[in-house]
């Protein structure tokens, strides 16, 4: 009987495809044991989530009815709200500018390719890393009990946050950068903080500028609610109208946050594609 030529490489084949899959059987099952702890994850997260989707099916129509009533929107106190709202502006724009002023040396001394002390730079990134774990929401909370209620303690707590926030990307911004220039004035012989200011300084401006702006326009949006803790700003009078069900007034209060942010939004976006 003639050997069938097909039959030795077809054999050879099969050999070859079931000597790769029991090589390949470990990464299987490492592949489904990381699909089943994503699973057991997320089935934790779930439960510890409290998610209830009866409730939300109970809860959307009580929303609906509420919002409902809400309409026509109560425009009585619109100069009320108008002021309220300035002050949320003007606290993040001088929270967010407090927070630059001392984000750019801190974003120095974190940077580790141009820190002049590399021995400060890890407890420089602790100190950020701390600030930034820490919500303005949180910040104003304590000084709502250290100054008083008002938008004074909206300020303190945006400029902390944002302080951490905005340096630890200024840092990351300026180690990214190229050091050519610097390293070419520092060959001069001028001193590190010269060559920072006039080499590097000037590379990075129009980074620092738009994240700046990015910031200003993230804290317009997040001290809408530091109202809720007395710190002043359209959230007060926010909570106020939640507080009362008065639901016509909280439709207008949201309706002017929004032409507001989306106003300033516009103008941020505009200023950082003039900067690009």
């Amino acid at each position: 009987m003639m050997a069938d030529p097909v039959a030795g490489p077809a054999e050879a084949a099969l050999a070859r495809m079931e000597a790769a899959g029991r090589r390949l059987s470990w990464p299987r099952a490492r592949l489904w044991l990381a699909w089943l702890a994503v699973a057991a994850f997320y089935v934790v997260a779930w439960r510890l989530a409290g998610i209830d989707l009866h409730k939300l099916a109970t809860g959307l129509p009580k929303l609906g009815r509420w919002l409902a009533t809400a309409w026509p929107p109560d425009l009585h106190e619109l100069p009320l709200f108008a002021w309220r709202t300035a002050e949320t502006v003007a606290m993040a724009a001088i929270g967010t500018t407090l927070a630059t002023l001392l984000a750019l040396p801190m974003a120095i001394l974190a940077s580790r390719t141009i820190t002049p002390w590399p021995r400060l730079y890890l407890p420089a990134r602790w100190f950020l890393n701390a600030l930034r774990g820490i919500d303005s929401f949180v910040f104003a909370l304590l000084f709502v009990a250290a100054v008083g209620l008002g938008p004074f303690a909206g300020v303190l707590g945006i400029a902390l946050h944002t302080w951490g926030s905005a340096a630890k990307q200024f840092a990351d911004h300026i180690e990214n950068a190229a050091l050519g220039p610097f390293e070419a004035v520092r060959a001069t012989g001028a001193g590190r903080v010269a060559a920072i200011l006039y080499a590097l300084v000037p590379d990075v401006m129009p980074v620092l500028l738009s994240t700046t702006l990015f910031w200003w326009e993230f804290n317009v949006r997040a001290s809408t609610v530091l109202g809720v803790v007395g710190a002043g700003g359209i959230g007060q009078e926010l909570k106020n109208s939640m507080d009362l069900l008065d639901f016509p007034r909280l439709v207008t209060i949201i309706a002017l946050i929004l032409v507001v942010v989306t106003a300033l939004d516009q103008f941020s976006g505009w200023l950082r594609r003039r900067l690009a």
